[in-house]
């Protein structure tokens, strides 16, 4: 089978389940079960043992996002749900392998029509819309927080985006939000970090999963200032910066510069998000709480990469993304954790 390159021991529970899928299916159903994953050999069994006894409700796709907004609420009722934004056809099937071998209880993707949603055995529920309009991702967000039952944990990112956390190879998301829930936070910063193919002769689209590579520096951060208070810095607020996005800036937009991101947030009443990806509540865009260093995250993405080689006029600029800045990605969270790109705060 080969194992993905995140792959990780399977835990106990899973090793468990292994033996109850061999008493439940022929060799020849679980090889052909197998065979449309491309995750984790450990995480298959998971995703093959939830499809064939899950109580899951089955969710018919979504004709508009209004829809979704007024009839939402069935598929939003067990969290963490990821929300995905699917662009183009790039490592769709791959984003959702991902967001299985984290964990998400449910995924609720948002594509145009004009794209299919591959089959996957986590049913992933459809919503069409049109998710190359500027504010796409506030959009879809705002709609599922409209839907959401209030606490329920939402994950918002785009296809060939892949989340990262401390210890992710071991621990699921929901261990990771019921300890930050614990600490009192409702909302989880997150880092873009850009990913990105040494050879672009081999991969013209910028997507290589085998061997990708990633900038280990040069990131930094300015204060976020407030003009309703005479631009005073927002209290643990900082926009950041870096990557491709940073190093190629004049062929990337003002407003799609920062890597700064909180694509991991809880529902509550009357909380929106705004186009620059900030939330209304204030609390929800800070890094960390008064007392100590939280958790934060990263979401390796090869969004960047993908637009700079699709815009005729960067796609001329750029004959390689590699510099003395680069560095291989060998999708451990430890390798993030090292170089300082996530934190994870009290959580050992």
């Amino acid at each position: 089978l080969g194992a993905s390159p995140i792959a990780r021991p399977p835990r106990q529970w899973e090793r468990a389940s292994y033996r109850k899928i061999l008493a439940l299916t022929t060799g020849q159903q679980r090889r052909a079960a197998y065979l449309r994953c491309s995750v984790s050999a450990s995480k298959k069994v998971s995703i093959l043992l939830a499809s064939r006894h899950s109580t899951r409700m089955h969710i018919p796709p979504f004709a508009s996002l209004d829809a979704f907004q007024a009839g939402g609420m069935h598929a939003l009722r067990q969290g963490p749900v990821a929300l995905l934004l699917v662009e183009d056809t790039a490592e769709v099937a791959a984003t959702l392998d991902h967001l299985a071998h984290c964990g998400f209880r449910r995924t609720i993707a948002f594509l145009p029509e004009d794209i299919a949603l591959p089959a996957h055995p986590t049913e992933p529920v459809r919503v069409t819309m049109n998710t190359r309009r500027p504010d796409a991702l506030a959009d879809a967000v705002n709609a599922a927080l409209s839907a959401a039952p209030p606490g329920i944990w939402l994950h918002a990112c785009y296809n060939a985006e892949f989340l990262m956390f401390p210890f992710s190879e071991h621990r699921s998301v929901g261990e990771l939000l019921a300890f930050h829930a614990e600490e009192k936070r409702d909302a989880m910063l997150t880092f873009v970090i850009d990913l990105y193919a040494a050879d672009l002769s081999q991969a013209p689209n910028g997507i290589d999963r085998a061997a990708p590579h990633f900038d280990r520096l040069g990131y930094y951060a300015l204060s976020r200032l407030n003009p309703a208070r005479h631009n005073h810095p927002n209290d643990r607020q900082l926009d950041f910066f870096g990557g491709l996005r940073w190093r190629f800036e004049e062929h990337v937009d003002d407003t799609s510069r920062r890597i700064d991101r909180v694509s991991l947030f809880r529902a509550r009443p009357q909380l929106r998000m705004s186009p620059d990806n900030t939330f209304n509540a204030p609390e929800y865009n800070t890094y960390a709480c008064q007392w100590h260093n939280n958790l934060t995250a990263t979401l390796c993405s090869f969004r960047a990469a993908k637009a700079l080689l699709t815009n005729p006029l960067s796609r001329e600029a750029i004959q390689t993304f590699l510099w003395q800045g680069s560095e291989p990605f060998n999708w451990s969270s430890r390798q993030l954790m090292d170089l300082g790109l996530m934190e994870p705060g009290q959580w050992f």
